[in-house]
């Protein structure tokens, strides 16, 4: 997911309430640290929060937001929140992309964390189809207010987010430390790229762990970046106006420190692929996008005030990066979740000359019944290593139907 959300706040004025100590989050019962259980979907950070000490929901923890949004305005009707101001935001032509509404003094509060008056920008639809892609109830995005009041390390194996007092934070041995800068509420680093032999350039990515994707590269950012001799077209994922197109490949390296991530996969947006010209100098100022992909092979903890990240290696650090061997892109339905729909066929991929088709509903993966599956599952297994025998009975038109194939990387 390309962050176009973000973006979007940089151009509201919102009010942020919680500027003295008394407001903001804070650690409940004076403690200086806590530890608090995550859920990974799709390279994803989601957490659980209560809003306004009334409805349980769940957050994106997201280093490319300012403010928090919540995606459904159904939760905060029935809370009856009231809104100070409404922004409509328009594409090109005039044409209305958005409607949102900015709510003050609202109430979020994470397990053994107590978060009181902050500005919560609400949208008036999910957008975005955040639980539709993930396949899972997702409510909102948490950002910078989070990571400006503490030192937040994230495991993303153990499944552990640990917030800290910045007095608390003790810098950690055998992990990587690496510089980072503060711009605008958003973390940047730079960091080494090698697009090929005769192309490097030390790019200026900005760390967003609301971003699923590795890496992206912006081709207008610099001359020296280029789409690789091998790509796939392909939607790399989903903005206010939609789907977001570009090409997928891979390039030599990626240094972060003394770790080198070698032929990572890369997605670079088509020259069209935004939806508002404003917005586009926003994403030219800087390089490219370093996303969940590449940051959950690490344990990571972000240093805000003293604009620092530290990296460790996890077991993960050495799998290789595989670009949707299969060519699907499914996406969760219904209340439950439980259906799930062929949203999008890659032309020439094996699935698509087996004969899948966008619409088609999966019944059941290799055997399995998508009653025992999580869109996670069905993911997993469809993108498992290259070689592998795969057999998808959908039904089509009301009619089961069973289709083999293997799993092939086109890179």
């Amino acid at each position: 997911m390309i962050r176009v959300i973000g973006f979007l706040l940089c151009f509201l004025p919102i009010t942020l309430w919680a500027q003295n100590q008394n407001l903001g989050f804070h650690i409940a019962d004076g403690k200086r640290k806590v530890q608090v259980p995550i859920e990974i979907h799709n390279n994803l950070i989601v957490v659980r929060v209560i809003l306004n000490d009334a409805i349980p929901l769940k957050f994106i923890v997201d280093t490319g937001v300012r403010t928090a949004i919540l995606t459904q305005k159904a939760f905060s009707d029935i809370l009856r929140l009231p809104y100070s101001r409404k922004y409509t935001i328009s594409g090109p032509g005039g044409e209305k992309l958005i409607d949102a509404y900015v709510a003050n003094n609202v109430s979020l509060t994470l397990p053994g964390v107590i978060g009181k008056g902050h500005a919560m920008l609400v949208l008036e639809e999910d957008y975005l189809e955040l639980r539709n892609h993930l396949g899972t109830d997702v409510h909102g995005i948490l950002g910078y207010e989070l990571f400006s009041r503490f030192i937040i390390e994230i495991d993303y194996h153990k499944k552990i987010m640990t917030l800290m007092m910045p007095d608390k934070f003790r810098q950690r041995k055998k992990y990587e430390v690496i510089p980072i800068r503060i711009q605008d509420t958003k973390p940047y680093l730079l960091a080494p790229i090698n697009i090929s032999s005769d192309h490097a350039l030390n790019a200026k990515l900005l760390i967003d762990t609301g971003a699923s994707h590795g890496l992206m590269l912006e081709p207008e950012s610099d001359s020296r970046i280029h789409l690789p001799e091998k790509f796939v077209p392909n939607i790399i994922g989903r903005g206010l106006g939609g789907e977001i197109k570009g090409k997928t490949g891979r390039i030599e390296s990626l240094e972060l420190g003394n770790y080198i991530i070698e032929k990572p996969l890369v997605n670079f947006p088509d020259s069209n692929a935004y939806f508002s010209d404003s917005l586009k100098h926003l994403i030219i100022d800087r390089n490219g996008t370093l996303g969940g992909e590449i940051l959950s092979r690490f344990t990571v903890v972000f240093n805000f005030p003293l604009e620092k990240i530290y990296l460790k290696k996890n077991s993960d650090f050495k799998k290789a990066y595989y670009f949707n061997l299969s060519g699907l892109t499914i996406r969760a339905k219904g209340s439950s979740l439980n259906v799930f729909e062929i949203s999008d066929v890659r032309r020439n991929s094996t699935a698509h000359e087996a004969g899948l088709q966008k619409g088609d509903l999966i019944a059941s993966v290799n055997g399995y019944s998508i009653k025992d599956l999580h869109l996670n599952h069905i993911n997993g297994l469809l993108n498992s290593k290259p070689g592998r025998k795969v057999r998808l009975e959908v039904l089509r038109s009301g009619q089961l139907k069973a289709f083999d194939f293997r799993l092939e990387d086109q890179l």
